[in-house]
Protein backbone atom coordinates (compact mmCIF):
# COMPACT_ATOMS: atom_id res chain seq x y z
CA UNK A 1 0.00 0.00 0.00
CA UNK A 2 1.28 3.59 -0.38
CA UNK A 3 1.82 5.90 2.28
CA UNK A 4 0.41 8.55 -0.28
CA UNK A 5 -2.88 9.45 -1.12
CA UNK A 6 -3.65 11.96 -4.13
CA UNK A 7 -7.00 13.71 -4.35
CA UNK A 8 -8.20 14.98 -7.06
CA UNK A 9 -11.22 17.80 -7.48
CA UNK A 10 -11.66 16.70 -11.04
CA UNK A 11 -14.14 20.21 -11.16
CA UNK A 12 -11.29 22.47 -10.30
CA UNK A 13 -10.48 25.48 -12.31
CA UNK A 14 -12.02 24.93 -15.70
CA UNK A 15 -13.00 21.15 -14.79
CA UNK A 16 -10.29 19.60 -17.47
CA UNK A 17 -7.72 17.85 -15.29
CA UNK A 18 -6.92 15.25 -17.56
CA UNK A 19 -3.32 15.97 -19.26
CA UNK A 20 -2.34 17.74 -15.71
CA UNK A 21 -3.17 14.23 -14.10
CA UNK A 22 -0.91 12.70 -16.25
CA UNK A 23 1.54 15.00 -15.87
CA UNK A 24 1.17 14.77 -11.56
CA UNK A 25 1.50 10.84 -12.09
CA UNK A 26 4.55 10.99 -14.14
CA UNK A 27 5.96 13.12 -11.92
CA UNK A 28 5.43 10.59 -8.89
CA UNK A 29 6.08 7.20 -11.28
CA UNK A 30 9.72 8.95 -12.04
CA UNK A 31 10.83 9.16 -7.93
CA UNK A 32 9.58 5.25 -7.98
CA UNK A 33 6.59 6.28 -6.35
CA UNK A 34 2.70 5.53 -6.88
CA UNK A 35 -0.26 7.29 -5.07
CA UNK A 36 -3.41 5.64 -4.27
CA UNK A 37 -5.63 8.50 -6.26
CA UNK A 38 -9.23 9.29 -5.39
CA UNK A 39 -11.04 11.31 -7.73
CA UNK A 40 -13.78 13.40 -5.76
CA UNK A 41 -17.50 13.03 -6.40
CA UNK A 42 -19.13 15.90 -4.91
CA UNK A 43 -18.53 19.13 -2.81
CA UNK A 44 -17.44 18.09 0.51
CA UNK A 45 -16.16 15.00 -0.67
CA UNK A 46 -12.68 15.75 -0.22
CA UNK A 47 -13.36 16.68 3.34
CA UNK A 48 -14.86 12.95 3.75
CA UNK A 49 -12.70 11.55 2.41
CA UNK A 50 -8.93 13.36 3.88
CA UNK A 51 -10.87 12.90 7.73
CA UNK A 52 -11.67 9.13 6.88
CA UNK A 53 -8.20 8.02 5.36
CA UNK A 54 -5.78 10.64 7.32
CA UNK A 55 -4.87 8.09 9.87
CA UNK A 56 -3.84 5.52 7.22
CA UNK A 57 -1.60 7.72 5.22
CA UNK A 58 1.92 9.57 5.60
CA UNK A 59 1.08 12.19 3.06
CA UNK A 60 -2.09 13.65 1.73
CA UNK A 61 -1.36 15.24 -1.64
CA UNK A 62 -4.50 17.78 -2.82
CA UNK A 63 -5.19 18.45 -6.93
CA UNK A 64 -7.72 21.48 -6.65
CA UNK A 65 -8.33 25.08 -5.75
CA UNK A 66 -8.12 26.62 -2.30
CA UNK A 67 -11.56 25.43 -1.39
CA UNK A 68 -9.72 21.91 -2.41
CA UNK A 69 -7.20 22.82 0.06
CA UNK A 70 -9.51 23.73 2.55
CA UNK A 71 -11.84 20.48 2.41
CA UNK A 72 -8.72 18.34 2.47
CA UNK A 73 -7.60 20.45 5.57
CA UNK A 74 -10.61 20.29 7.69
CA UNK A 75 -10.95 16.53 7.10
CA UNK A 76 -7.43 16.43 8.29
CA UNK A 77 -7.93 18.62 11.63
CA UNK A 78 -11.42 16.74 12.37
CA UNK A 79 -9.55 12.97 11.95
CA UNK A 80 -7.29 13.48 15.18
CA UNK A 81 -4.30 12.64 13.11
CA UNK A 82 -1.67 14.67 11.54
CA UNK A 83 -0.59 13.23 7.65
CA UNK A 84 1.84 16.12 5.73
CA UNK A 85 -0.23 17.88 3.14
CA UNK A 86 0.56 18.30 -0.95
CA UNK A 87 -0.61 20.91 -2.63
CA UNK A 88 -1.19 21.23 -6.21
CA UNK A 89 -2.94 24.04 -7.34
CA UNK A 90 -5.67 23.86 -9.97
CA UNK A 91 -8.72 26.26 -8.86
CA UNK A 92 -9.07 29.54 -10.51
CA UNK A 93 -7.92 31.98 -8.30
CA UNK A 94 -4.85 29.90 -5.83
CA UNK A 95 -5.26 32.41 -3.14
CA UNK A 96 -3.01 30.52 -0.80
CA UNK A 97 -0.72 28.88 -3.24
CA UNK A 98 0.49 32.41 -4.39
CA UNK A 99 0.82 33.37 -0.60
CA UNK A 100 3.36 29.71 -0.72
CA UNK A 101 4.93 30.50 -4.34
CA UNK A 102 3.95 27.39 -5.09
CA UNK A 103 3.96 26.89 -9.03
CA UNK A 104 0.92 26.77 -11.07
CA UNK A 105 2.69 23.80 -13.30
CA UNK A 106 1.07 20.85 -12.06
CA UNK A 107 4.31 19.01 -12.70
CA UNK A 108 6.24 20.99 -10.80
CA UNK A 109 3.89 21.44 -8.07
CA UNK A 110 3.78 18.06 -7.85
CA UNK A 111 7.52 17.65 -7.23
CA UNK A 112 7.06 19.83 -4.25
CA UNK A 113 4.43 17.40 -3.15
CA UNK A 114 7.00 14.55 -3.42
CA UNK A 115 10.16 16.55 -1.90
CA UNK A 116 9.24 19.94 -0.67
CA UNK A 117 10.08 21.36 2.77
CA UNK A 118 7.57 20.74 5.31
CA UNK A 119 6.03 23.80 7.20
CA UNK A 120 3.71 23.90 9.75
CA UNK A 121 1.32 26.40 8.96
CA UNK A 122 -1.33 28.45 11.22
CA UNK A 123 -4.90 27.46 10.86
CA UNK A 124 -8.18 29.52 11.50
CA UNK A 125 -11.67 28.46 12.73
CA UNK A 126 -15.05 30.49 13.21
CA UNK A 127 -17.46 28.36 15.33
CA UNK A 128 -15.21 25.35 15.38
CA UNK A 129 -15.25 25.22 11.38
CA UNK A 130 -11.70 25.35 10.07
CA UNK A 131 -10.40 27.59 7.58
CA UNK A 132 -6.55 28.11 5.61
CA UNK A 133 -6.53 31.70 4.59
CA UNK A 134 -9.33 33.70 5.09
CA UNK A 135 -13.23 34.27 6.72
CA UNK A 136 -14.53 37.25 5.53
CA UNK A 137 -18.19 39.12 5.34
CA UNK A 138 -19.70 42.05 3.98
CA UNK A 139 -19.43 44.14 0.76
CA UNK A 140 -16.26 42.83 -0.74
CA UNK A 141 -16.73 39.37 0.32
CA UNK A 142 -18.38 37.88 -3.39
CA UNK A 143 -17.54 41.29 -5.32
CA UNK A 144 -13.76 39.31 -5.50
CA UNK A 145 -14.34 36.23 -6.40
CA UNK A 146 -16.72 37.40 -9.37
CA UNK A 147 -14.80 40.39 -10.91
CA UNK A 148 -13.40 39.33 -14.34
CA UNK A 149 -9.88 38.29 -14.31
CA UNK A 150 -8.67 40.67 -17.05
CA UNK A 151 -10.05 43.48 -14.49
CA UNK A 152 -8.07 42.14 -12.16
CA UNK A 153 -4.50 42.10 -13.87
CA UNK A 154 -5.59 45.53 -15.80
CA UNK A 155 -6.37 47.50 -12.26
CA UNK A 156 -5.05 45.27 -8.83
CA UNK A 157 -6.39 46.48 -6.20
CA UNK A 158 -8.37 49.10 -7.58
CA UNK A 159 -10.67 46.67 -9.73
CA UNK A 160 -11.84 45.39 -5.91
CA UNK A 161 -12.35 48.33 -4.96
CA UNK A 162 -14.30 49.81 -7.66
CA UNK A 163 -16.84 46.98 -8.42
CA UNK A 164 -17.60 46.86 -4.49
CA UNK A 165 -18.19 50.62 -4.46
CA UNK A 166 -20.69 50.77 -7.02
CA UNK A 167 -22.92 49.74 -4.39
CA UNK A 168 -21.36 51.29 -1.44
CA UNK A 169 -24.13 53.87 -0.46
CA UNK A 170 -26.67 51.24 -1.08
CA UNK A 171 -25.19 48.34 1.37
CA UNK A 172 -26.58 48.08 4.85
CA UNK A 173 -23.94 47.86 7.24
CA UNK A 174 -23.70 45.80 10.48
CA UNK A 175 -23.74 47.78 13.78
CA UNK A 176 -20.82 44.96 15.54
CA UNK A 177 -19.13 44.59 18.75
CA UNK A 178 -15.60 43.11 18.05
CA UNK A 179 -13.08 41.98 20.31
CA UNK A 180 -9.59 41.37 18.55
CA UNK A 181 -7.78 39.86 21.82
CA UNK A 182 -7.24 42.88 24.43
CA UNK A 183 -8.66 45.44 22.14
CA UNK A 184 -12.74 46.37 21.87
CA UNK A 185 -14.29 48.09 18.63
CA UNK A 186 -18.17 48.87 18.62
CA UNK A 187 -19.15 50.74 15.16
CA UNK A 188 -21.25 49.93 12.16
CA UNK A 189 -19.23 48.04 9.37
CA UNK A 190 -19.78 47.47 5.88
CA UNK A 191 -16.48 44.89 5.52
CA UNK A 192 -14.47 42.70 8.01
CA UNK A 193 -11.27 40.29 6.94
CA UNK A 194 -9.46 37.64 9.09
CA UNK A 195 -6.82 36.36 6.78
CA UNK A 196 -3.45 34.68 6.74
CA UNK A 197 -2.62 35.21 3.03
CA UNK A 198 -0.83 37.53 0.62
CA UNK A 199 -3.57 37.27 -1.83
CA UNK A 200 -7.32 37.25 -1.44
CA UNK A 201 -9.94 36.77 -4.42
CA UNK A 202 -7.14 37.41 -6.75
CA UNK A 203 -5.25 40.40 -5.44
CA UNK A 204 -2.16 40.79 -3.79
CA UNK A 205 -1.17 42.85 -0.87
CA UNK A 206 -4.86 43.73 0.34
CA UNK A 207 -4.53 42.02 3.45
CA UNK A 208 -1.46 44.08 5.26
CA UNK A 209 1.88 43.95 5.90
CA UNK A 210 4.67 42.17 7.32
CA UNK A 211 2.22 38.52 6.91
CA UNK A 212 3.81 35.35 8.21
CA UNK A 213 2.40 31.89 7.77
CA UNK A 214 3.42 30.71 11.56
CA UNK A 215 3.24 33.92 13.72
CA UNK A 216 -0.21 32.53 15.46
CA UNK A 217 -2.27 35.58 14.40
CA UNK A 218 -3.92 36.61 11.51
CA UNK A 219 -4.29 39.85 9.42
CA UNK A 220 -7.75 41.63 10.27
CA UNK A 221 -9.52 44.00 8.10
CA UNK A 222 -12.05 46.08 8.98
CA UNK A 223 -13.86 49.05 6.97
CA UNK A 224 -16.58 51.36 8.87
CA UNK A 225 -19.59 52.51 6.89
CA UNK A 226 -18.29 55.73 4.94
CA UNK A 227 -21.59 58.66 5.99
CA UNK A 228 -20.55 60.28 3.16
CA UNK A 229 -18.16 61.05 -0.55
CA UNK A 230 -15.20 62.71 1.86
CA UNK A 231 -14.86 59.38 4.13
CA UNK A 232 -15.25 57.35 1.09
CA UNK A 233 -12.60 59.45 -0.67
CA UNK A 234 -10.65 58.27 2.67
CA UNK A 235 -11.31 54.74 2.56
CA UNK A 236 -10.18 53.94 -0.89
CA UNK A 237 -6.49 55.48 -0.64
CA UNK A 238 -5.62 53.71 3.09
CA UNK A 239 -6.65 50.49 1.57
CA UNK A 240 -4.50 50.74 -1.17
CA UNK A 241 -1.51 51.39 1.13
CA UNK A 242 -2.84 49.98 4.57
CA UNK A 243 -3.14 52.70 6.97
CA UNK A 244 -5.25 52.35 10.16
CA UNK A 245 -7.43 55.29 10.96
CA UNK A 246 -10.85 55.81 12.48
CA UNK A 247 -12.21 54.23 9.26
CA UNK A 248 -10.50 51.63 8.32
CA UNK A 249 -8.70 49.74 11.00
CA UNK A 250 -5.55 47.17 10.45
CA UNK A 251 -4.71 44.78 13.14
CA UNK A 252 -3.07 41.27 13.96
CA UNK A 253 -5.15 38.80 16.67
CA UNK A 254 -5.14 35.77 17.91
CA UNK A 255 -8.81 36.07 19.01
CA UNK A 256 -11.48 37.54 17.35
CA UNK A 257 -15.37 38.03 18.88
CA UNK A 258 -17.70 39.45 16.35
CA UNK A 259 -21.23 39.95 18.04
CA UNK A 260 -24.22 41.17 15.60
CA UNK A 261 -27.51 41.66 16.33
CA UNK A 262 -28.31 40.62 12.83
CA UNK A 263 -26.93 37.84 10.84
CA UNK A 264 -23.64 38.46 9.19
CA UNK A 265 -23.55 35.67 5.93
CA UNK A 266 -19.20 34.98 5.91
CA UNK A 267 -17.44 32.86 3.39
CA UNK A 268 -14.31 30.66 4.52
CA UNK A 269 -11.42 30.11 1.32
CA UNK A 270 -14.41 31.70 -0.55
CA UNK A 271 -16.84 28.85 0.53
CA UNK A 272 -20.22 29.72 1.95
CA UNK A 273 -19.32 29.90 5.98
CA UNK A 274 -22.67 30.05 7.24
CA UNK A 275 -24.92 33.22 8.80
CA UNK A 276 -23.34 34.21 12.67
CA UNK A 277 -25.01 36.72 14.85
CA UNK A 278 -21.52 35.46 17.13
CA UNK A 279 -18.69 34.93 15.61
CA UNK A 280 -15.40 33.24 17.70
CA UNK A 281 -12.42 33.03 15.41
CA UNK A 282 -9.27 31.36 16.75
CA UNK A 283 -5.98 31.03 15.13
CA UNK A 284 -4.36 27.58 16.40
CA UNK A 285 -0.78 27.80 15.66
CA UNK A 286 1.69 25.76 13.01
CA UNK A 287 -1.14 23.54 13.25
CA UNK A 288 -0.87 21.85 9.82
CA UNK A 289 2.64 20.16 8.22
CA UNK A 290 2.08 21.40 4.39
CA UNK A 291 4.96 20.87 2.00
CA UNK A 292 6.38 24.43 -0.04
CA UNK A 293 9.31 24.70 -1.78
Amino acid sequence: MSDTLLIINQKAGRGTPGNNIIKIVDAFSQKGLMPEIYLTQSKGDAFHIAKQKASEYKKIVCYGGDGTLDEVTSGILKSGSRPIVGYIPAGSTNDFAKSLELPDEPDKAAEIAISGREFACDIGALNGDYFVYVAAFGLFTEVSYKTDQDMKNLLGHMAYILEGAKSLFDIRPYSLKIELDDELIEDNFIFGMISNSRSVGGFKNITGTDIEFDDGKFEVVLIKHPRNAIELNRIIPNLLTQKSDDLVYFRKASNIKIISDTEVAWTLDGEDGGKHTEAEISVYNRMIDILVP
